[in-house]
């Protein structure tokens, strides 16, 4: 499963979490789609490391500034 791209298992992630709030499933499959999803959401986070390591390393060949951490403005 881990060679899907970030965009498939994205796609896949949304189309479980659907299927879970619709709460019509069988405590089995809702089972079985939980652990899909908790699969697909490390592979989708390996994604993201995988790129933004790639990022850093261009920035750093091109002797530019390193990533700096997402920090979301709070609402005031």
């Amino acid at each position: 499963m881990s060679d899907i791209s970030f965009e498939q298992a994205l796609q896949q992630l949304e189309q479980i979490v659907v299927k879970l709030e619709q709460g019509e499933l069988p405590l089995e499959q809702a089972l079985e789609q939980y652990e899909q999803a908790v699969s697909l959401a490390r592979i989708s986070q390996q994604k993201l490391q995988q790129a933004e390591q790639k990022i850093s390393k261009l920035l750093q060949q091109q002797g530019q500034e390193s990533l700096v951490a997402f920090q979301p403005q709070e609402d005031e």
